[in-house]
Order: C-alpha cells, then sequence, then structure tokens
C-alpha cells in the first residue's frame, strides 16, 4: 500500500468529480471543463514534519485556489468535507492552505495487514511505465586492477540497476571494454617487459612513462608464461597480437575478480575492438553524413591553450553546437584516424539499435565535461532528446587518523579495490559509498565504518535487523517464515504509529530513487528508520509495557507484525544496496 498514491488518486477523483458537477473550475479561462488539464500534476501527498501530529498533507488547495478566486484557505475548507472519508481521524486546514490528515488507528491496522500480506510488492510502483534500460558502468580500460576511483561508480551503477529491477524495469548491466588503442599498445608492451623480466631475468624500463609499472603485471606475465610453453617470447612484433589478446583476457579475469568482490556481476562485456573490426564507426559516420550532422571543418584552440602552439587542422566534425554543445566535435583526425568520440558515437549507435528505451552512462567525475558532446551524439543518432542519461560519480578521499590516507601501492601508483575491501569488507564499501548524493564528493573515514555506533550508518541498520531476528529468535521463531494472524484489529500507540508512518514512505522512497536515479536514498532512508526502530527499541528499558517479550515470554500479535513489517522493509533495502543483514550482531 502506497498511503500517498492512494490518496492522491482520491483527491484527483473527489476533484473530477466536482470538476464534472461544475462546482469548481479547472480551467484558467472562464468556465468548466470536461478533461482534467495539466494543473492537476502538481498536486501532492506527501509527508508531514516530525513535530507535527499528522500523517500526511496535500497542497491541493494551494494549486487549485487562484482559478477558482479564493484564498487557499477557504478553498482548503471548501474541499475538506469532500475528502474526508471513514478512515480519517482528524481532517484540517494549516497555512498557508495545506490540507492535512491524521488517521484513525485502525488505518494503521489496515495498512499493516496489506503490506505483510504483500511483503514482496511493497515499494513497487505498479501504476508506472516498465521500460528497457542499458546500464553501462566502470568501463575502466582493461590494463590493470580497479582502484577507488571505479569503486563509487561501480556501486552507483549497480545500485541503480538493482533499484530500477526492484521496481520491475528491464535492466541489463553492461561494461564497455576499451581494448583498441595506444593505451593498449603500451598495456602489451608492458606485460611484454614483465614477460622478459620473469622469464629471462631481464630490468623492467621503469622509466619508460608509457609503460604500466605496476607488479600486478608481474601475476600476469607469469600466468603468461606458464599457459603458453611453446610461444615464442624472443620477438614481440610476432607475438604481439596474441599477447595482446592474452594480456587483455588476464585483465578482466581481475577485473572481475574485483568487481565480485564488490558483489557486481555485469550482464555484458562490449568491446570496442568488436566496434571497429565491425566497421561500425565507418557505418555511423555515414549515418550522420546522410543526416547532415557532419561536415569539413578546423577547431580553434582548446580554452587555456596557447594559441601560438596551436595548429589549426581541417578535421571531420560533428555538429554537436546543433544540440547545445559548446563547439563542435573532431570525430576524425587530419591524418585520417578516428577520435575516441568517433568510436563512442559507434558504440552508442549500437546501444540504440538493440532498442532499449533508455541509456544510463556512469561517468566518473574527470568525464564530466564529456557528457554534452557524448549526449548529442545519441540525440542526434536517436531523435529523443532524452535517450541517454548520464550520472556523474563524483571524487572519494580516503580518511584515517583523521588525515588522507595511503595504502600500499604494490599495484601501481593507486589504491585497489581489493586493499579497501580488505581493510574494512563489502558491506562497509558499497554501504557508505552509496550513502551520499553521488554528484558530491564523499569522505570515507575508515575509523567511522568500523565503530559500533550510530554514528556508522551501515552498523546502525545491520543492529536494527539484528535486534528484530533476536526476538524471533527467543521466540524460536523464523523471521523469514509468513505470520499468520486472523484479527488485525489492533490499537497501535502514537510511538508504534510513528514507526509505521515512516514505513509508509518506503514506496515514495523508492520512486525517487528510481525516478530521478538517485539510489543514495535508500540507505538515508533505512538509516532513519533504524534510528526510530532503536529510539523505541530503548524505551523498553524504562517502560516494562513497551517491551518486544513480556513477563511471560509471549508477545502481542500486532508487536510480531509491527516487529516483521520493519524487517521486511530493513531486507527489501539492504537487498537493494547489495549488502546483508546479519541476524546476529
Amino acid at each position: 500500500m502506497n498511503i500517498f498514491e492512494l490518496y492522491l488518486d482520491k483527491i484527483i477523483d473527489t476533484i473530477d468529480g466536482l470538476n464534472q458537477d461544475h462546482m469548481i473550475n479547472l480551467s484558467e479561462k472562464d468556465g468548466v471543463q470536461d478533461k482534467l488539464p495539466k494543473i492537476l500534476k502538481r498536486i501532492n501527498v506527501d509527508a508531514v514534519p516530525k513535530d507535527l501530529d499528522f500523517d500526511i498533507s496535500t497542497n491541493v488547495a494551494m494549486i487549485l485556489a487562484k482559478i477558482n478566486k479564493k484564498s487557499p484557505i477557504e478553498f482548503a475548507e471548501f474541499l475538506i468535507p469532500y475528502l474526508k472519508d471513514n478512515d480519517m481521524e482528524v481532517i484540517t486546514v494549516a497555512k498557508p492552505g495545506f490540507i492535512n490528515i491524521k488517521f484513525k488507528t485502525s488505518f494503521w491496522s489496515k495498512f499493516i495487514k496489506e503490506i505483510i500480506d504483500n511483503a514482496e510488492k511493497f515499494g513497487i510502483n505498479e501504476k508506472e511505465k516498465k521500460n528497457n534500460y542499458l546500464v553501462e558502468f566502470v568501463s575502466a580500460n582493461p590494463t590493470g586492477p580497479l582502484h577507488v576511483g571505479h569503486c563509487r561508480g561501480a556501486i552507483l551503477g549497480d545500485v541503480i540497476s538493482n533499484v530500477l529491477i526492484f521496481n520491475k524495469h528491464k535492466v541489463t548491466k553492461e561494461y564497455y571494454v576499451n581494448d583498441y588503442g595506444n593505451q593498449i599498445i603500451n598495456f602489451t608492451k608492458s606485460v611484454y617487459f614483465r614477460i622478459r623480466e620473469v622469464k629471462f631475468n631481464e630490468t623492467f624500463p621503469q622509466d619508460n612513462p608509457d609503460l604500466y609499472p605496476g607488479d600486478y603485471l608481474i601475476d600476469f606475465a607469469k600466468n603468461i608464461v606458464s599457459d603458453n610453453s611453446n610461444l615464442n617470447f624472443d620477438n614481440y612484433d610476432e607475438i604481439s597480437d596474441k599477447l595482446t589478446a592474452y594480456s587483455i583476457e588476464q585483465a578482466l579475469l581481475l577485473i572481475k575478480k574485483n568487481l565480485n568482490s564488490l558483489g557486481i556481476k555485469h550482464d555484458n562485456f562490449f568491446s570496442e575492438k568488436r566496434i571497429v573490426s565491425n566497421k561500425e564507426v565507418e557505418k555511423v559516420v555515414k549515418f550522420l553524413k546522410e543526416g547532415n550532422f557532419v561536415y569539413k571543418g578546423k577547431i580553434k584552440a582548446p580554452a587555456g591553450e596557447n594559441d601560438k602552439d596551436w595548429v589549426e587542422r581541417e578535421q571531420l566534425l560533428f555538429k554537436s553546437t546543433d544540440f547545445g554543445d559548446d563547439k563542435d566535435r573532431a570525430l576524425q583526425k587530419s591524418d585520417g584516424n578516428w577520435t575516441y568520440f568517433a568510436s563512442d558515437v559507434a558504440y552508442h549507435k549500437n546501444k540504440i539499435d538493440r532498442k532499449f528505451d533508455y541509456l544510463i552512462n556512469i561517468l566518473g567525475a574527470d568525464h564530466a565535461g564529456y557528457i554534452k558532446r557524448i549526449s548529442s551524439s545519441v540525440e542526434a543518432l536517436s531523435g529523443e532528446k532524452d535517450k541517454l542519461i548520464c550520472k556523474i560519480s563524483q571524487l572519494v578521499k580516503l580518511i584515517k587518523d583523521k588525515k588522507p590516507f595511503k595504502m600500499s601501492k604494490r599495484k601501481g601508483d593507486y589504491i585497489t579495490v581489493d586493499d579497501l575491501i580488505k581493510e574494512v569488507g563489502k558491506d562497509a564499501t558499497r554501504f557508505i559509498m552509496l550513502n551520499r548524493s553521488s554528484d558530491v564528493e564523499l569522505d570515507f573515514d575508515f575509523d567511522a565504518v568500523k565503530e559500533k555506533s550510530k554514528d556508522n550508518p551501515l552498523y546502525y541498520v545491520q543492529y536494527c535487523y539484528a535486534r528484530i531476528s533476536s526476538v524471533f529468535r527467543h521466540l524460536n521463531k523464523d523471521l523469514n517464515s509468513k505470520v499468520e494472524i486472523d484479527n488485525y484489529d489492533f490499537e497501535y500507540s502514537s510511538d508504534e504509529i510513528k514507526i509505521l508512518k515512516k514505513i509508509s514512505e518506503w514506496p515514495k522512497c523508492i520512486d525517487i530513487a528510481s525516478s530521478k536515479l538517485e539510489p543514495h536514498r535508500i540507505p538515508v532512508y533505512l538509516y532513519d528508520l533504524a534510528s526510530e526502530f532503536h529510539s523505541y527499541w530503548n524505551l523498553g528499558k524504562q517502560y516494562p509495557e513497551k517491551r518486544f517479550i513480556n513477563d511471560q515470554k509471549n508477545i502481542s500479535p500486532e508487536k510480531l507484525l509491527f516487529l516483521k513489517s520493519i524487517s521486511n522493509v530493513i531486507k527489501s533495502g539492504m537487498n537493494i544496496v547489495g549488502v546483508d543483514t546479519p541476524d546476529k550482531m
């Protein structure tokens, strides 16, 4: 039961009826119209601030007052008799025109029965149109292990996918493998020199800035030598193609291992080399030419470049300025080689051709400037302005002992995902990385994530579930089993209703997290729910009647269902985040 959608529907139906009966006006012009206008989309039903003794509130009067030539207060008072139903204890007006509603305790009994009976569906927006999404995330070069800079984006992409799946959308998780270009040539050479080091005891050229210095390449070299004993490693040119394939294979195995340690599994690993070998760049350029989206031209020096050092050359340019970009973008260089942008355009044409409704790209902070040009190309290719959605994963700062923290750099000149997980674990990594909006920088405090207190959001939420589990365990009951209750006619206390109100907000949380692709709302919500629960739990220390288990070692049916409803939401939310809910802590 989504009480906000339920009462929004009731309000709209009431307004529709009053409109049809010519009792109100819904037109900006004088007169009544039969069809409901767009103005009604501005009506909402929301939770009320914690300091108000009400359950829901609506702005309907403030939206419709002006066109009905009344003050919001006056129009609200007119509407109240038509909105009131038998579940309401109080319905009243508050300045500047809100209509506030408080439900009878019997309503919350019906609410809890509904969510217990439909536990697996609770939170899902059944009315929303279901779409087919392609979510591309991580897409780090296959040249080494994932580092902390990739970690936040990986979790963001995974949880966006999870919340869309929870809300019954179809989702494909994809990793774009950049296995073509100069970085791959340099990577293959790096592996070759490590093979020479391993097999022939030669010194790795550390001073070569084009090579990858990480010790992880030694493992790659050993694996390749061991698996290819017949391969002649004396001549690089003769084995370069095979060595490239083997090196990328090793890198992808390591990347997949890193992702698995984060609890992430992609559906597809899509090769850039495939794009190039299938001549898809040429095909997409032809498509753009036919649409008159490309031309031969010159690009002025980028901002900040010394003009005297910049040489303007004629290039094949995409008309990205037609779609709001600040300048047109090169598809082909003056030497005839395709740009990286051209490959990306071809890849996105491939995505479009696979008939997804929406494309979602998770990009690192250093790619923020890339959004407009790739969005422009997708609009040109698809004819849809909102086809591509880009989300930025901002930087993560590691903090320990209140100072920037640098772990072992054995893997290269960066901190790896494996290093991070060994330090704090998968659950803390995922929950804390997601606990703040992705478009702002995040301080990841190692000391804080290990605390067993409310200052550690993960611990506080997991402890909530563990406490509920302890009650069921004490009673020899299975928390995961269905609770059978014949009579739901309960009288919940004000403290309990406060928590039930918070539970009622779960569908709204999911709806916003899904529609706005803001998954950080989920751990924030779970922490708030856990906080409400812990506060109530602690009341039992002072007031015996508030304890869940009485002196006779029994629990009342209403408290059993109450706990079950909380645990269901916690479990559901933590599953979306990809974090465990332990029974004991």
